[in-house]
Parts: C-alpha cells; structure tokens; sequence
C-alpha cells in the first residue's frame, strides 16, 4: 500500500515544508486543473510518465507551457529518437501507486519507485511557487522550489533540473547531455502489468443501440466464429499497438473496431430468442459495461500522445 494523500500531507508537515492546499473536483488533465486554481499566483505543472525500450521508467515534470519533445529528450538521455514512449496505465498503480491523472515527483515518496528517474523542469526555479497534485487529483498544492527540494532529498533523491526544451546536437564528439540521469536498474512489472485495464463501468450520455432489424440479424447469422474471434483479437490487442493516437482518423477506427467486435460477439440467436423485444436494450446494456473502461483508456492515449508532442494550438489561439 502506497502513501495516500493525507500521509503525504503530514510528512510535509513534519518536514516544516510551507504549502498551501486548495481542492476541487478531480482533474485529468493541466487545462483542467486551470480552471479551478489557475487564478491564483503559481505555475501549474505538467508530469509525463514514461519508460524506455528496456524498461526503465521516468518521470518529466515541467511547466504547463514547456514543450517535452519525447524524441529529443530520448537522443538526449542516448536512447537513440524512439527511446521514450508513455509508460502503461498499470505501472501507475504497481510502480507509482498512484491513479490516473496523479503523477507528480510526490509519487516517488513510494519504495516501489525507488527506481523511477525524474527530470524536473529547470523553469520551476523562476517560479515564486508551483502547483502539484498531492498523489490525488481532487487537491492541488502549492509550494517553493527550495521546500520541493527539501522533500526529494528527504527521500534520498538529489533533484536534477535541465533544460527540457534545450535541442544541443548529440554525436560521437558529443555524447547525451543527460545520459547520467538514466536509471541503473530497469523496473520489472508484474506479468499483467502492460495488458489493457479491464475494468468496467456504465457509459453516460449515450443513447441505447436498436440492433433488432431484420438485416443486423442476417449479417450476424452469416458471421463465423473464426471472423468473431479475428474482430475481437484486432480490437483487444490494438490499444498499445504502434497506431499514432495522435491521428483523430486511427483513434476514430479503433474505437469502431472495438464496437464491431462487441456487437458481433453479443448478437447471437440464443441471445435473441432469450430476450425477445428486450434484445435491442440487453445488447445495448452489455455494450456500455464492457467498452466503458476501453473507450476511456483510448481517449486518454489519445490526449497524452497529442499533449506530450506539443500540439498547444487551441491554447496559443485563445491567448491571442
């Protein structure tokens, strides 16, 4: 069992770290988190949990504005340009311990990420004050540099601040800049760890599905099993596939994939002569339990991939 939030608070506390506390609804995102705290004087912050081709996993904590580019900075570690990709939503709870949306250096307060590398933004140090989720997204503190040091160092971590936005050419008469800061020791999940999320929940504002119609049942009759089996391999194991979720038309396929497979594999005679005029509104039902969580997990993917490449031009549009 990891620190919980009120844990972390009262280490802080024991620290004589200076913070001020402010909750709101849970957030998921830095645009999110803006709109109940970004009034108030302080930068609010950015974290990106990633991992390496062996493994090892990293956390980039940086300002709200700073762009991360993952290639750069994977030269720059000298993991070669496709070192660095966003670590699986499973290692957050096994590694970090925290939920969705909660990466923040608080995490590494946790044995489990003894061996998470963390890259803190070098801009932080022109800010009075920065903004952090303390291991829940429904309270946001704030606090200096100095006491943010105070802390990591207080869980044997000597705090690394770079340049993150910094490009410099890395080649044989000049090796990775921040090749020093690459973790010694890869993390080892569990065998499920990199497995999509399971989980399930009812999905909300969608209207039921009619799929009673005489030609619906005809295509499903005539479906085999073998073309059943091949949709739903295609949609269960394309979620962490190389498709670029920052692609609006392959995040759009995806997610038909998975409702073609889901609907196929629910429509079947017995099924119908079970429910009779209900089988419209018991596929219907199935379908929200079982793409809840999926649809989800690909609408975050899709948002982290286009946060973390810098895709910002809404945000530049409205300030001008």
């Amino acid at each position: 069992m990891g620190y919980s939030k009120d844990e972390l608070l009262q280490r802080l506390q024991e620290l004589h770290i200076n913070f001020a506390q402010y909750e709101h609804p849970v957030v998921l995102t830095v645009e999110a988190q803006a709109k109940y705290i970004g009034h108030l004087a302080g930068a609010l912050s950015k974290n990106l949990f990633l991992k390496d081709k062996k493994h090892r996993l990293y956390i980039v904590s940086a300002l709200e504005n700073t762009k991360v580019d993952l290639k750069v900075l994977s030269q720059r570690l000298g993991l070669g340009k496709g070192g660095l990709r966003m670590a699986p939503e499973e290692a957050l709870g096994e590694i970090l311990q925290v939920p969705l949306g909660c990466v923040t250096p608080f995490a590494l307060v946790n044995e489990s990420a003894r061996n998470v590398a963390l890259l803190l933004d070098r801009g932080f140090k022109t800010q009075e004050c920065c903004f952090f989720h303390p291991l829940s997204n429904d309270m946001s503190i704030s606090l200096n540099v100095r006491d943010l040091d105070k802390f990591l160092k207080s869980i044997g971590r000597d705090p690394s601040y770079v340049d993150i936005e910094a490009n410099p050419s890395v080649g044989k008469d000049q090796p990775p800049d921040l090749a020093a800061l690459v973790p010694l020791d890869a993390t080892v999940l569990s065998e499920n760890a990199e497995k999509p999320s399971s989980k399930q929940g009812p999905l909300q504002n969608h209207e039921p599905v009619d799929i009673t119609s005489t030609v619906v049942q005809a295509k499903v009759a005539k479906a085999s099993a073998k073309n059943v089996e091949n949709v739903k391999e295609k949609a269960t194991n394309t979620v962490h596939s190389s498709i670029s979720f920052a692609d609006p038309s392959k995040f759009i396929d995806e997610i038909l994939d998975k409702t073609s497979a889901l609907v196929i594999s629910e429509v079947k005679g017995e099924s119908m002569k079970q429910h009779g005029q209900h089988f419209g509104a018991s596929v219907s039902d199935s379908i929200r339990k079982l793409l809840s969580a999926e649809l989800k997990n690909l609408a975050i993917i899709f948002k982290n991939t286009a946060y973390t490449e810098g895709f910002h031009a809404g945000l530049r549009s409205q300030r001008k």
